[in-house]
């Protein structure tokens, strides 16, 4: 069996703080500490071998029982931060809060927590965690009741049972839109865009929802901020981006305005700005997209956005969709330096970021190195996105990655691959039920001019090609090819004998 490497990625994971916390809270504890060798040397790999750690060890006591030393040492880590964290956000503060009210209770000290319940049930409205509300609300009626035993009839019961079904509504109401957006959501990170019919049908039966459509019908802050970010969400991935900016922007206002919401829904508000910025370079305006990210930038290591998950997905976005941006205004020379400058700095927290997160980056990487004319390391990270068999995560890349891959080759002159390398994109692309047209005329026109002989013969086939993308491009859901390649100035790049890249530029003028 292959030894678990979960407390390696854990032990990893800390900062330095929540390391020297560790020590230091460990430290107090009496007698023998095995864990701390065994942290030492794990902290101390930068890939995790068992087979190393075992021989090392081999004369000490405890390696005997390695994987129970493991857990131990899994669990003092996680008890850790759970005290190094336990001031630092609501929801932790709340259970603290909860364990003292049960605590001073069981200690028939019913005044004092009585105390700690109102303060408590202050801070659950304030950032509206309904969760904790209810058993909070639970608590009072117990503790009421306590208080009529004594005589105490200061407190309406009835008041306490309307408060809690009040309570009770909103989180069934707050419930119902996170299933909504569970499936706009998926359909979001299926794809990236609505691709055929059937799922412009979904979205639309999404936008229509009466939760959605409706007028007053989100019953917290929490609630209409989830609202206008699946009405944003809709229009974006149907490629309404105009729409798409004026929800999003709600979504912003809501946040901003309720700053303790804020700081619970850090990844909300990340997301929001990132699809802010993405609505800006859909109109050009390249400007305050960079603002977007320089927004999203100034987030990092902030309360409320410096978790590890956080600090991985803002890194990401300074480095894929920075150079997205970049090279969208056709400046690939600026995103190489973003690549060169940050890649490796970054190499374990693209190692350690999610698939979707990894895949953009690779394909970004790869574009850029395309439009530099570095073909040969452009196809390397391509081949990380095509040697990987997914079904159902973002198959708008795995589309597009093929259109550049042929593009690759064609460059690199590989022009007996190509005839197979287009008829596998075809396949693929008939698989994945898509109704644009524009990817299968490409690759035939390719295929074809793989096949002439002389500049001369080629040229016309070039502009034939331009005139059909062109004619194609008239249809709005076909233009989602221009967010990913640039096949126009592709074109326009050997009709006109210039490069790529300035041709890019020139179109972003135009």
């Amino acid at each position: 069996m292959k030894p678990s490497n979960e407390l390696f990625h854990l032990i990893k994971s800390l900062t330095k703080s929540e390391k020297r916390f560790f020590k230091l809270s460990s430290s107090i504890q009496a007698g023998e500490k095995n864990y701390f060798k065994l942290f030492d040397f794990i902290d101390s790999q930068s890939i995790y071998d068992e087979l190393k750690l075992k021989e090392y060890f081999k004369k000490e006591r405890f390696i005997n029982h390695l994987p129970s030393e493991k857990n131990h040492l899994y669990k003092l880590i996680l008890k850790s931060l759970r005290q190094f964290y336990g001031e630092q956000s609501a929801s932790n503060i709340l259970k603290q809060e909860i364990k003292n009210i049960e605590i001073l209770y069981n200690k028939a000290l019913h005044k004092e927590a009585i105390k700690f319940l109102k303060r408590a049930k202050k801070l659950a409205t304030e950032h509206e965690e309904f969760y904790f509300s209810i058993e909070l609300i639970s608590w009072e009626k117990v503790l009421t009741e306590e208080s009529y035993e004594s005589g105490d009839f200061d407190v309406d019961l009835n008041n306490i049972i309307k408060e809690e079904s009040e309570v009770i509504d909103k989180l069934r109401n707050l419930a119902e839109y996170h299933i909504l957006y569970s499936r706009i959501n998926a359909l979001f990170r299926s794809d990236g865009f609505t691709k055929n019919e059937d799922e412009r049908r979904t979205v639309n039966e999404i936008e229509n929802h009466h939760l959605i459509k409706g007028k007053n019908t989100a019953l917290s802050k929490r609630a209409t901020s989830i609202c206008y970010y699946i009405q944003g969400l809709c229009a974006a991935t149907n490629r309404n981006f105009e729409l798409s900016y004026t929800k999003f922007n709600r979504v912003r206002n809501i946040l901003d305005d309720n700053p303790k919401i804020k700081i619970d829904l850090g990844q909300r508000y990340v997301l929001t700005l990132f699809h802010l910025m993405q609505s800006y370079v859909n109109e050009n305006d390249f400007a305050m997209a960079q603002e977007m990210i320089d927004q999203i930038k100034n987030l990092k290591g902030k309360k409320g956005f410096n978790s590890l998950h956080l600090t991985i997905r803002i890194n990401n976005i300074l480095l894929s969709d920075q150079m997205n941006l970049y090279n969208k205004q056709g400046e690939f020379e600026k995103s190489l330096e973003v690549f060169e400058s940050s890649y490796h700095q970054n190499e374990e927290l693209i190692e350690r970021s999610s698939k979707e997160q990894k895949i953009k980056f690779y394909f970004s990487a790869a574009y850029t190195l395309f439009a530099m004319s570095d073909f040969k390391n452009a196809l390397q990270f391509l081949n990380l996105i095509l040697n990987d068999n997914e079904q159902q995560l973002r198959q708008d890349i795995y589309s597009f990655a093929r259109i550049l891959n042929l593009l690759l080759h064609f460059e690199l002159a590989n022009y007996d691959y190509l005839e197979y390398s287009s008829n596998s994109a075809i396949r693929y692309l008939n698989k994945t039920k898509r109704d644009h047209q524009i990817e299968k005329v490409f690759i035939k026109q390719i295929k074809k001019i793989a096949k002439t002989v002389t500049q001369i013969e080629t040229i016309p086939i070039y502009k034939d090609t331009l005139k059909q993308i062109n004619l194609l491009l008239e249809n709005e859901n076909e233009n989602v090819i221009l967010d990913y390649i640039d096949v126009v100035a592709w074109l326009k790049s050997k009709i006109n004998g210039e490069e790529f890249l300035e041709m890019v530029k020139k179109g972003t003028k135009t």
